[in-house]
């Protein structure tokens, strides 16, 4: 009996140990013309390496702050053993596409140029993003600088085929609701038009849309992906994961597509069978990153 709560305690008190965290705020990781671009650090207590998130907040391209971090599930992989990262970008409309995936990959290439300071594992770096952040890392993870690779992406109800998502139909799911119209009118949400720098479905628009979708960039060599999606989402529509995820086992990528049932465009924490997308995540990412490079 006592060897057991002796392994309970040091389970417990290595889990305590490894959530400590220094909390470094307002990191300048880049600055274009007088716009600093800034990101904050969660490092772990230790000596490292240790894998790492790179967060991409939602806001539907136009709002949103790295302070807006998922905290259920950033305990969670902060627990098991995860640094963090939660970056800022350039906003839409003031700064269209492709401003706000410029932005990302450079905190990426700043973060690998600093890792020994921040205790990262190059090798096993996750770019994760939510909504509008969900399209950003899907995007970045397909189409990156060179030296900018990750070890997987993590997208939570994202946009990925925007070709797809802006066709002209009669029922248009946009800002949490479907728009019916009697004649197929084109599916342009206020966020997309902003990021994108569009008003209309003209050649010179379509250009941008194919340009600004991930699915565009989908190769054989990609990093593994997971993508999480309520099945009754009524800003993204899910139907989007699983383009994504079909355009890249198509060419012999990895993906995989979990399934909130039942779930809308996020808000699922406080729901006891959705929540249980926290511990999915971790498993995948134990399975798919922590086992890379040791």
């Amino acid at each position: 009996m006592f060897p057991v709560i002796l392994r309970v305690i040091v389970l417990m008190l290595a889990t305590l140990a490894c959530s400590a965290a220094e909390v470094k705020k307002d990191i300048q990781y880049g600055k274009v013309g007088y716009v600093p671009l800034l990101m904050d650090a969660y490092i772990l207590d230790g000596q490292g390496p240790f894998p790492t998130i790179v967060y991409v907040h939602g806001g539907g391209f136009v709002a949103g702050d790295k302070k807006s971090l998922p905290k259920p599930l950033f305990d969670l992989l902060q627990s098991a053993g995860f640094n963090w990262f939660s970056v800022n970008y350039r906003l839409a409309p003031k700064y269209p596409f492709p401003a706000e995936t410029d932005d990302v990959d450079q905190a990426i290439g700043y973060i690998k140029a600093h890792a020994r300071e921040y205790k990262v594992d190059t090798r096993r770096m996750v770019l994760m993003g939510g909504s509008a952040g969900g399209h950003l890392v899907s995007f970045v993870g397909a189409k990156h600088k060179p030296g900018n690779r990750v070890a997987a992406v993590v997208s939570f109800y994202g946009e990925h085929d925007l070709v797809s998502r802006t066709k002209p139909t009669t029922d248009c799911i946009v800002d949490g609701r479907i728009d019916h119209s009697e004649t197929p009118e084109p599916c342009l949400s206020p966020g997309l038009k902003a990021f994108l720098g569009i008003s209309d479905l003209s050649p010179a628009a379509a250009k941008i849309i194919r340009e600004a979708s991930p699915v565009t960039y989908v190769k054989k060599d990609m990093p593994p992906y997971l993508l999480v999606h309520g099945d009754k989402d009524l800003n993204v529509p899910y139907e989007q994961s699983v383009l994504m995820c079909k355009a890249m086992k198509k060419v012999g990528a990895q993906c995989e597509i979990y399934t909130v049932k039942g779930g809308g465009h996020g808000g699922w924490d406080k729901d006891p069978q959705m929540s249980q997308y926290q511990q999915a995540v971790l498993e995948w990412l134990k399975k798919t990153v922590q086992m890379q490079g040791g």
